[in-house]
């Protein structure tokens, strides 16, 4: 009774410290913490698992309640704490799958904060923080990477999706709930809080530096995510959740290699270490300073907007024929696009608004469309033919709408529920979730190659020139100016989210009856910061590929990038604004004096926002007959240079073992020191019985 009363205040005087502990943490945790994590995470789920929250939470508490009884999680102190995640762990080495996705299950549970014994969201964020440093130190994360490599080879699982026609949530639930785990673990430890004790950031270092080294099959975790990126774009598996590994690939190099603060302090370490001049300024800095280019119409604009306004409004449309259209499509189908570009060299950085009404309707133009022929009988009308009987039949917008309609039917698989939707509503919410996946797929692509492309280029140039040149030769650049083509406000502007859906409002309020207004109600954001950020990255990328690459830059001219970039410029934002006019400056000496004096608004900007160089000729073709555009020639020698720098670096194991010089002095090779692992040399004595003493020699063989 003593014993038992001793131990029943110990744990008494332990929850109590727990408490105070938590409370305090708490209330000194920063608000921006709490965002950031939130934000963070809310991407990793998509709307259609929304069911599976209350199945982890299920799986958790069944397991719960037969061990520990009917108490709460956050009513245990740290030692049952750790008992239990160490008994979820050994539940893990099981061979029934079944019985591992159920203990899958509750370790995600874990992770996401039991929330259904939190009362509010800043309560929830501190057992998200508490419960994942509880798992990784007990050893949670190599387990899954285990039990996901597991995955990765279970080729039964690859030839099944292959075979079926279409895939569902149902076909990736296992590589669902490991990633989710990861991802949690991963983003939560990444972010530093001046709250946490000492002990959990020795863990964060430490893990860092695990994460960085090989992990499993002596591979780091982000090459063994590259290689699912691989495999799935290979078609060899193509039930991977790839928005998961792209989340936890981006957040994996980020934590491991870091951000571009860390990258700043690394380039000030590296301009000392060599003896070079401090960095003047530091330009993230000076953008977060800037503001949007916004410069006023001019008189003369304003009345040209407004009598180009008043002769639309009067112009009396007919009705037109689909094979007229067709007709005009086939007489002039770049037409429309040169009258928008003219048009939106004209009138340079306008509202959109303004821009809007300033494009001309392309069958207003009288040269273009025949008069319409006159009230004749129906056996005196002249039949004419449609068009030329090897035209093709297809206008060339009708085939990029079915394009963009099949990539959305290849998306739809990774969202689609097993049940698919019997609602209007059901159906615009898998809608939405289906832009939703296909913008954080964007989001976590530019942000690894925008990373990789910043921390090779610091650490050596031909590593970044040897992915930049790869990138370059899988059509990267028309990618990403293809990209811009579409209406790019429309694309920052778009709301495809739903805020009561989202992790992790949706887990700690009830959910209210679903409606055309609740779907359509979001945040009162200007911009969707996500697409905005992918924008920026993939511009971004656009100058890392052409920076100081004569060729490359005209490829920028070739492919008509001028107008696209132009249209971009109508996002009022500083830092989306700043690496349009970089791309903009390259090639201005290229678009000809005519480009230069009807956009002097950009030229003006360009000069305004743009660092210069001394004797920077930019806005000048002074040099453009000296220096002929050979792409090849370039490239080639690029590519020459990069392979020696990789033969020099990496290639030592490719050498040919039978060239190698081989020495056959023996008394060199006795007297060449071998160095003998720890465990052998512990185990010398075992060894001399098995593999000396125990066994027959047969000297006279062996002195022959």
């Amino acid at each position: 009774n003593t014993k038992s009363g001793a131990d029943f205040w110990l744990s008494a005087v332990n929850r109590k410290r727990m408490e105070m502990w938590r409370s305090e943490n708490t209330r000194s945790r920063p608000h921006c913490y709490t965002m950031t994590a939130v934000l963070s995470c809310l991407e990793l789920y998509s709307y259609t698992e929304g069911p599976e929250f209350q199945l982890n939470r299920k799986c958790f508490e069944e397991d719960f309640q037969t061990h520990v009884g009917d108490k709460r999680w956050v009513d245990l102190d740290a030692v049952q704490h750790r008992a239990h995640a160490m008994r979820l762990l050994d539940g893990l080495d099981v061979t029934g799958r079944e019985k591992r996705l159920r203990v899958a299950r509750a370790i995600l549970y874990m992770a996401q904060g039991t929330f259904a014994e939190c009362g509010s969201e800043a309560e929830m964020q501190h057992w998200i923080r508490y419960n994942v440093f509880l798992l990784l130190g007990v050893g949670t994360f190599s387990a899954l990477v285990e039990l996901l490599n597991m995955e990765i080879d279970n080729s039964a699982a690859c030839s099944s999706a292959v075979r079926k026609p279409a895939i569902s949530l149902a076909d990736s639930t296992d590589l669902r709930v490991l990633l989710n785990i990861m991802y949690l673990i991963v983003e939560t430890i990444q972010q530093e809080d001046p709250a946490d004790p000492p002990e959990w950031r020795a863990s964060r270092e430490t893990f860092r530096t695990e994460l960085g080294s090989p992990f499993y099959n002596s591979e780091p975790v982000s090459v063994m995510l590259f290689a699912m990126v691989t495999k799935f774009c290979s078609g060899h598996a193509p039930h991977f959740p790839m928005k998961k590994v792209l989340l936890l690939l981006w957040k994996t190099i980020l934590f491991t290699l870091g951000g571009f603060e860390e990258l700043q302090q690394l380039k000030v370490c590296k301009r000392a270490e060599f003896g070079l001049p401090r960095l003047p300024e530091d330009s993230i800095s000076v953008i977060r300073s800037m503001r949007a280019a916004s410069p006023p119409a001019s008189a003369s604009d304003l009345i040209e907007q407004q009598q180009r306004k008043t002769r639309r409004e009067h112009k009396v449309h007919a009705l037109i024929k689909q094979e007229n259209l067709d007709a005009f499509n086939e007489k002039d189908p770049y037409k429309a696009d040169d009258a928008r570009d003219d048009d939106d060299e004209g009138d340079d950085n306008d509202n959109n608004e303004n821009a809007l009404e300033a494009e001309p309707f392309p069958l207003e133009r009288d040269d273009v469309m025949p008069p319409p022929l006159p009230h004749l009988p129906p056996t005196d009308r002249v039949s004419f033919p449609k068009g030329l009987p090897w035209a093709p039949k297809v206008r060339e917008k009708d085939i990029e709408t079915f394009l963009e309609c099949s990539r959305m039917i290849t998306t739809l698989y990774y969202v689609l529920p097993e049940e698919m939707p019997t609602t209007v509503l059901q159906s615009m919410k898998l809608g939405m979730d289906v832009n939703r996946h296909k913008e954080i797929i964007v989001k976590a692509i530019s942000a690894v190659l925008l990373l990789l492309l910043k921390h090779f280029k610091l650490n050596h140039v031909y590593q970044f020139e040897y992915m930049a040149q790869h990138l370059v030769f899988a059509n990267c650049i028309p990618l990403i100016l293809k990209f811009f083509n579409q209406n790019i406000m429309s694309y920052i502007t778009a709301k495809n989210s739903i805020s009561v859906l989202d992790f992790p409002y949706c887990i700690l309020h009830d959910l209210p009856e679903l409606t055309a207004e609740s779907l359509e109600a979001g945040d009162n954001t200007q911009f969707c910061w996500r697409n905005l950020f992918s924008c920026i990255n993939l511009l971004r990328i656009l100058n890392k590929l052409t920076k100081w690459k004569h060729s490359r830059t005209m490829m920028l001219v070739v492919f008509k990038s001028a107008p696209i970039l132009k249209r971009a410029l109508k996002v009022k934002q500083a830092m989306m604004q700043l690496y349009v006019l970089k791309l903009l400056k390259v090639q201005t000496k290229y678009l000809g004096r005519q480009w230069r004096k009807s956009n002097m608004k950009t030229m003006s900007a360009i000069y305004q926002k743009v660092r210069h160089r001394l004797n920077d000729d930019w806005a000048y073709g002074n040099d453009l007959d000296a220096r002929p555009w050979d792409f090849q020639a370039e490239e080639c020698s690029l590519r020459a240079n990069i392979e020696r720098f990789n033969n020099r670096r990496y290639d030592k194991s490719a050498l040919n073992p039978e060239f190698l010089p081989v020495d056959n002095c023996l008394q060199s090779v006795l007297g060449q020191q071998v160095e003998l692992p720890d465990d052998f040399q512990m185990n010398y004595d075992l060894w001399l019985e098995r593999e000396v003493f125990s066994k027959p020699i047969c000297w006279e063989e062996l002195l022959q």
